[in-house]
């Protein structure tokens, strides 16, 4: 990949950083392109002030703090603040933090990267806040190591790296405006709980019991967070293992019915058959 002038638009106001350039000049009939990206730690000093902005930029605080101003409201930046902004979108970032914030950032061109971001919520005015930092800062340090080496399809993979992390910050995002990050913990909690213990819990009605809530708080929380209901969610986790052990251990449909606590083998199987699409004896029949 031939040098490239770093472009006006990317800071220099940083103490180290590590950058790559995809496409600078993208087609206005793209829908979807990667222009650059990148890592940097920030000098103290650091403020970016912008009235607009020609791509879809992404940005996600790994470390340190600062503020940050979408058109005229203000947001506290620390690890695991995501935001976002584009054409017509004014912003003005700063660090506050005496070691500098390190982040990570994308530029995107296209309707598509517009509409992703749109979905994600990072289009409404205010930063989000995800857990599961790590998570996302290792897809941003694959699309940058595919950025740099820009060998055959590396552009491909970037773009769909890149828009699988976009859905994945929607998917990890902990609060939106009007949210509780308290609520958001308590919701992990309890999922994690679940992913625990789902072979000895039966109903919701369990879940909420042994976790200290009413079931219908829990479902709330589902319903607002994973956007599918918690005893599906549940139900999901149980009928993962039961295929395990169906398929990989080679047990009955009857034992499995009986381990995983079911009236009986029609109850399982039909349990089974709302996950899956097929009753267990037909997939064993198949293999």
């Amino acid at each position: 990949m031939e040098d490239i002038q770093t472009p006006e638009f990317v800071s220099k106001q940083t103490v180290e950083a590590s950058h790559f350039y995809l496409d600078l000049d993208p087609d206005s009939s793209s829908r979807f392109t990667v222009v650059c990206g990148g890592v940097e730690r920030t000098s103290l000093d650091y403020v970016v002030e912008r009235s607009n902005f020609p791509f879809w930029g992404l940005e996600i605080v790994d470390q340190g703090e600062g503020k940050l101003q979408l058109e005229n409201e203000w947001f506290e930046l620390k690890r695991g603040t995501v935001f976002a902004y584009g054409p017509g979108v004014r912003h003005r970032i700063e660090n506050s933090s005496k070691t500098g914030m390190r982040k990570y950032y994308l530029d995107m061109f296209g309707t598509d990267a517009k509409s992703l971001l749109l979905e994600a919520n990072l289009l409404r005015g205010y930063p989000l806040q995800v857990r599961n930092v790590k998570e996302l800062t290792d897809l941003f340090s694959i699309i940058s190591a595919e950025g740099k080496d820009d060998q055959f399809r590396s552009r491909d993979i970037v773009s769909l790296i890149t828009r699988a992390m976009i859905i994945k910050i929607a998917q990890r995002k902990s609060t939106t405006e009007g949210d509780s990050p308290k609520a958001f913990e308590v919701y992990e909690d309890i999922r994690q709980y679940m992913e625990d213990n789902f072979r000895d819990l039966t109903s919701i009605a369990q879940v909420a019991e042994q976790c200290g809530y009413t079931t219908v708080y829990v479902s709330r929380l589902f319903k607002r967070y994973a956007s599918r209901g918690a005893y599906q969610y549940l139900l999901r986790l149980r009928m993962n293992y039961a295929a395990d052990l169906l398929f990989t251990q080679g047990l009955k449909v009857r034992d499995v019915a009986e381990m995983l606590q079911f009236a009986d083998a029609f109850q399982f199987s039909r349990a089974f058959k709302r996950v899956y699409g097929v009753p267990p004896s037909q997939l064993k029949r198949s293999r």
